[in-house]
């Protein structure tokens, strides 16, 4: 693999440094791939950005992450401000996916634009939400337009909440109960933009068939579910004193904070490779349209 290279003869923290190395490497290569495919078919300006923010969540969780590898002794100060930039960037993501789903759609919320064909329709809220709003409720512009606010309050909560973490940090007031806190705040935030997205998704499944929009519902979901459970199940279990600190140069919390940035690092390269189908650039080529002309033709 790297010749002249004798892995065996590396420490632990080296081959994990190197192997991080190759899966950021990786992750770059698959998103910058099919990032020049849509600069090459650059034909809907409006869709293709939106896609193009989404599709560089990836390489940029990924060098965050190593980041975060390469100060494995970085304050907690300098964890939450790598923390921040992703979570922050996830929230931009967030709302650029729906948005790309109501470009699908041909739906536009400023200019009061519902297609007919999908008014009246039913949405069924599940538990916890149904305690709070009926269990039914019909389909119009109030109702699109409760979605759309349930999916930005968390593109403004995020990084409120990130400001008031460092903040706090700095003038060195952070006991656990403001912590947990804001994992609570955060936890309600997310959840919500979440299930607006799942609803809007099984709401107009039939319509967005086409734009394969499962595949890219579980590479945004995917990543920030991954990422933000990740990081509450390994609070949990350094809490619990599972995991251990077992170097005099190193606590508990950065552990714990290097355990989360190589798994961060791996997941990022499966989700550069399943970006790859979900938002792949021959929609815009007209390769796709083309062929489908001549299939009518032959029939």
């Amino acid at each position: 693999m790297f010749p002249g290279m004798d892995l065996t003869k590396m420490d632990p923290p080296t081959l994990t440094l190197l192997g991080a190395a190759c899966g950021v490497m990786l992750t770059l290569h698959f998103t910058v791939q099919l990032l020049s495919q849509h600069l090459f078919y650059w034909k809907n300006p409006k869709e293709q950005k939106a896609i193009i923010i989404i599709i560089l969540m990836a390489p940029l969780y990924a060098i965050d992450s190593f980041v975060g590898l390469l100060d494995v002794q970085g304050s907690k100060v300098f964890f939450l401000f790598l923390d921040s930039v992703k979570e922050c960037y996830e929230a931009l993501v967030i709302a650029k996916f729906l948005a790309l789903m109501y470009s699908y759609l041909n739906i536009s919320m400023s200019k009061n634009i519902v297609p007919d064909g999908i008014k009246g329709r039913e949405i069924h809220h599940s538990f916890p939400v149904s305690l709070f709003l009926p269990p039914k409720v019909k389909l119009d512009h109030n109702t699109l337009s409760l979605l759309k606010s349930w999916t930005w309050q968390f593109v403004l909560i995020r990084p409120v909440c990130s400001v008031l973490m460092i903040f706090f940090e700095l003038i060195g007031f952070y006991p656990s109960w403001l912590s947990w806190a804001f994992t609570i705040i955060l936890n309600i935030s997310v959840s919500m933009a979440l299930y607006a997205l799942v609803l809007f998704y099984h709401v107009f499944s039939k319509e967005l068939a086409p734009h394969k929009p499962l595949a890219k519902f579980l590479c945004v979901k995917g990543i920030v579910f991954f990422s933000f459970w990740q990081g509450i199940v390994l609070d949990l279990l350094a809490s619990a004193g599972v995991i251990k600190s077992h170097h005099f140069w190193l606590d508990v919390e950065q552990i714990q904070e290097a355990i989360q940035n190589v798994l961060v690092i791996l997941e990022m390269v499966f989700f550069a490779v399943i970006q790859q189908y979900a938002f792949q650039a021959s929609p815009y080529s007209g390769i796709v349209s083309g062929k489908r002309e001549s299939d009518k033709k032959n029939e």
